[in-house]
């Protein structure tokens, strides 16, 4: 029996995922496995690249899951450095390159994984292509800012152009580096995925630790010397110096080539599939990870979110299900969590205009407490926001920033939330206790208090 050909684009958390499940279930007799990557790397950390350029991890090859040797060892026919260009999806085959002789092919497929990511905005504006302005969404791209902030002038300044979660983790690599940081934000305030009222702790908190952030900052161009190096940032009415630019403006599904054969794409850009991660209308062609859209458990749309922890459960449902398993990815509530410095930012659910967006009407309770007891030492404050539904009380969002563990607790809502559970219900929660890990009333309880009184008085207004 000749064995069907399973083919992958992306050689990253969900495509390879997918492989090494598939490749538990059936051996190669029965499945022969071809992955193309484009890169260098594979089955790794791009989460982890803010902490390893700022030296919290000291080695690159640590942010490596698992090595290209590592794989093609379990059987997987791994093609580094090619790049697909086409799918034929009537003719059951994909165009790629090997980009290090140019050399183009076809190769046939049975089943098909589409496992693309994402790629960085980069908005068209004049100087974004010079040296010294770096994205930061590849081993490589690491790799590169890092010998740029080697080569960087005595005056050592950076200007970060996002104030989102990349941004506000560079921003905090190169405060280790030694530079003057300045980050554009264009929005109202930093962190645009917690509440404005949330983010402006996160300003403050950033303004603390010597990070100057500028809010309503739409960048208009990249100002270069006379040898093409960058020199500055330009916004609408500024100017700021910068040796080294980092963009962590954020990104969007890589969907190019899904877009190019009319494979349906959701509002958000993203590849739309079912709950086994088939992409919707083709029995033979899967998707996962970054360039597809999941469905937001709260708000009842897809939305696209682009993080590890997806990516990587996209790829063993895809696995299973190409492996004659069974698996299936319900949808996700939103769940995220970063840092500054020591200051921990996390939210989960949905914020207040994403409650507008879908028609909800909500109370909100929002909390100062202290990640342990009062009285324990080190004990350091954190607020947490909660929004609940009006009248009913359903839980639909929690937003915490803080220090001393605050960030973690977001998973408590998180499972609320998943669980569809009202704020009353949260009250109830046998929570672990003891002074050095939280007050006798955790700051989550705390807020689902607040959020009870506040659902009654909006229930008898």
């Amino acid at each position: 029996m000749t064995a069907e050909r399973l083919v992958i684009i992306g050689g990253d958390a969900a495509g390879m995922s997918a492989a090494s499940q598939a490749r538990r279930l059936k051996g190669p007799d029965e499945l022969e496995i071809v992955a193309f990557e484009r890169s260098n790397f594979t089955s790794y950390s791009a989460c982890g690249i803010p902490y390893w350029v700022g030296g919290d991890v000291t080695d690159r090859d640590a942010l490596v899951a698992r090595t290209p040797q590592e794989h093609r060892a379990r059987d997987i026919g791994l093609r580094m450095r090619t790049e697909v260009t086409e799918i034929d999806v009537a003719g059951q085959r994909v165009r790629a390159v090997d980009l290090g002789t140019g050399e183009a092919y076809w190769t046939g497929f049975d089943k098909l994984v589409i496992a693309t990511g994402a790629r960085p905005v980069r908005p068209a504006l004049p100087g974004m292509d010079a040296p010294g302005v770096h994205g930061v969404q590849t081993l490589d791209d690491g790799q590169a800012l890092l010998e740029s902030l080697d080569r960087a002038p005595g005056s050592r300044r950076a200007v970060v152009v996002g104030a989102g979660y990349i941004g506000v983790e560079m921003a905090e690599a190169m405060l280790k580096h030694g530079f003057d940081v300045t980050v554009l934000n264009r929005g109202e305030q930093p962190m645009a995925t917690l509440d404005p009222d949330m983010g402006r702790l996160v300003h403050d908190a950033m303004d603390g630790l010597g990070i100057t952030t500028v809010n309503r900052a739409e960048v208009t161009a990249i100002r270069t010397g006379s040898d093409g190096r960058v020199r500055a940032v330009a916004t609408g009415d500024a100017s700021y110096p910068a040796d080294v630019v980092v963009l962590g403006i954020g990104v969007e599904p890589e969907t190019t080539l899904a877009r190019a054969v009319g494979l349906p794409l959701g509002p958000h850009g993203g590849l739309l599939t079912d709950l086994s991660m088939r992409v919707v209308g083709h029995d033979n062609i899967w998707a996962g990870g970054d360039c597809v859209e999941v469905l937001d458990l709260v708000a009842g749309r897809t939305r696209h979110i682009a993080l590890g922890t997806h990516a990587n459960k996209h790829g063993q449902i895809i696995g299973s299900n190409v492996g004659g398993g069974y698996g299936t990815f319900p949808g996700v509530v939103g769940t995220a969590v970063s840092k500054v410095c020591d200051l921990e930012i996390a939210r989960t659910g949905l914020r207040e205009k994403d409650a507008r967006a879908v028609g909800l009407r909500f109370v909100t309770a929002t909390i100062e407490s202290t990640g342990r007891a009062g009285y324990y030492p080190g004990a350091r404050p954190m607020t947490v926001k909660m929004l609940a539904e009006y009248r009913t009380g359903r839980l639909l969002g929690v937003q915490i920033v803080g220090r001393d563990g605050a960030a973690k607790r977001v998973d408590i809502a998180a499972v609320a939330l998943t669980a569809g559970m009202t704020v009353e219900q949260m009250t109830a929660l046998d929570l672990g206790y003891a002074p050095p890990f939280s007050p006798v009333w955790d700051p989550v309880l705390v807020a689902a208090r607040k959020a009870v009184t506040a659902v009654r008085r909006a229930g008898t207004a």
